[in-house]
């Protein structure tokens, strides 16, 4: 391998991450890379609901058909991006080593108590309901810079919801006009798969590519995503995951927020740990 193409988004936040791979397998493998910048439909349609869309594949379809034609070697994502199913032929070759999975409430400065928050996700607006009962919601989209600018600056609501791992990528630290407060796991159970970057190729390829990523992050996600695939879910349900070493994080629009004891036997059977805990929840 002398040059891999890597296809990924064209957001600041997508071509930042995709530079992180290009860089590791620099240093892993000694290639060069070539980004094949693309426009999802997700990006493209960007007035669009995506809890009423169901976001289900809009920021990955066409990264993953870039592949499946042989225009790229390796796909780029936000895991939290990934269905749970894959076009037959592709799989996850890995992926980086896991950032900050937390999720970052992000309040206009000034503001104790919002009374509106704009997000289009279900999972943080049911779990930040908690926190907030009286809270009411908008939906915000665009890049992370558009968002909080519109929540500085537009004062489209009193806050939005960020990935503190996309924070960090960008380098934001800080922000004028808002204030950041990370939010611990029994306040918002992050994503299936937040804070990883996923790096996608053609199943055939994987063998040779496995070795170079992150085997402790690929654990925790492996069972995730377990959850994920057994659940069919996507940007329409409310349900999160978040794997640690012995805990899991769960949360479900139809059991609330719960944290289960993890053995190392549950992290080598997923499918089979997502099948039993889901039914003892009464969710399958």
């Amino acid at each position: 391998m002398k040059k891999l193409v890597l296809a990924t988004r064209k957001s600041p936040l997508a071509l930042a991450q995709t530079e992180l791979v290009a860089a590791h397998l620099h240093a892993k493998l000694g290639v060069k890379t070539e980004l094949l910048k693309i426009v999802t439909t997700g990006d493209a349609q960007a007035e669009w609901s995506l809890e009423k869309k169901g976001g289900k594949g809009l920021f990955t379809g066409e990264l993953e058909a870039a592949l499946l034609r042989g225009e790229a070697d390796l796909a780029v994502h936000s895991t939290k991006d990934l269905p749970g199913d894959m076009p037959a032929g592709l799989a996850i070759a890995g992926y980086l080593p896991r950032a900050d999975p937390r999720d970052v409430l992000v309040l206009r400065a000034g503001i104790g108590e919002p009374k509106t928050l704009a997000t289009g996700s279900p999972r943080r607006r049911l779990q930040i309901k908690r926190l907030f009962p009286q809270v009411e919601f908008c939906e915000i989209r665009g890049n992370v810079d558009t968002r909080l600018r519109k929540i500085a600056e537009q004062h489209v609501a009193d806050g939005t919801i960020l990935a503190a791992a996309g924070l960090a990528r960008l380098g934001i630290i800080e922000w004028p006009g808002v204030d950041f407060h990370p939010l611990g796991f029994g306040e918002m159970v992050p994503a299936v798969g937040q804070g990883a970057i996923a790096i996608q190729s053609r199943a055939g390829d994987t063998a040779k590519l496995s070795p170079v990523f992150d085997s402790p992050t690929a654990r925790a996600l492996n069972l995730e995503r377990a959850f994920q695939s057994a659940l069919g879910s996507g940007c329409h349900t409310a349900f999160a995951a978040h794997a640690i070493s012995d805990t899991l994080y769960f949360f479900h629009e139809n059991g609330g927020l719960r944290s289960l004891p993890l053995t190392s036997d549950d992290f080598s059977a997923p499918a089979d740990t997502a099948q039993r805990i889901l039914a003892q929840l009464g969710l399958l």
